[in-house]
């Protein structure tokens, strides 16, 4: 059973003992043991460990991992800093550095992001290599979904950040309105030039986490 180390542990001692994770568990076992499978099993629930409950402040949710070799580290849309940055990962750099609210040297590897409250989730975890969402549909989704769904609920403002249309639909599990929603095309370079260049989600973000007592994310 997975020990994450933080307050999250009441939602996975939850999950985990739910028939959906039972399964999910077993296949997971199976695919590892048997094709290359990112990221490495050790840091499927990265964005958990590094990002308590309590801590989160922003939430950006991402589809799947990174499906080539070296790229996946357990956090949405990060790649460490001898990986190639992807062309995403690019456009949200381009995007806040037009925003003005650069936080300090640019790095690849968003680990900076996750300890200061931006939780990086993936909707879902794991990916065969080459295969991009090759482990949809498996119960990844439950178990996000009741995360978001967790954070949705309690009553500390959080900001959420929702690129694209798998992310958009997200909304639906956020009913506080305590919390900001930012929506906007993805940062792919397929859809990036559709609204997600000048969103201006980044000042937003921190506009808001100002107005509500809690320190701005210096991205």
């Amino acid at each position: 059973m997975i020990n994450v180390g933080n307050d999250w542990q009441p939602l996975f001692d939850i999950e985990q003992n739910k028939p959906y994770y039972l399964e999910l568990r077993r296949f997971l076992k199976a695919e590892y043991s048997t094709k290359t499978v990112y990221p490495p099993m050790g840091e499927i629930f990265r964005a958990f460990v590094l990002t308590g409950f309590k801590d989160t402040k922003v939430v950006i949710v991402g589809q799947d991992p990174y499906h080539e070799p070296g790229q996946a580290m357990g956090l949405s849309f990060s790649v460490r800093e001898d990986i190639q940055e992807p062309p995403s990962l690019q456009n949200i750099h381009a995007e806040i550095e037009a925003e003005g609210v650069g936080g300090g040297p640019w790095s690849s590897d968003l680990t900076r992001w996750a300890r200061q409250g931006v939780l990086l989730l993936n909707s879902t975890l794991t990916v065969v290599a080459h295969r991009a969402a090759s482990h949809a549909g498996k119960g990844w989704e439950t178990f996000t979904d009741n995360a978001i769904m967790a954070l949705g609920d309690d009553d500390r403002p959080k900001v959420f950040m929702l690129w694209g249309s798998y992310a958009r639909s997200k909304k639906a599990l956020i009913h506080n309105t305590h919390h900001l929603i930012l929506e906007s095309a993805h940062p792919s370079p397929l859809s990036a030039y559709r609204g997600f260049f000048g969103n201006g989600h980044f000042k937003a973000c921190n506009d808001f986490l100002a107005r509500t007592g809690q320190t701005p994310i210096a991205w």
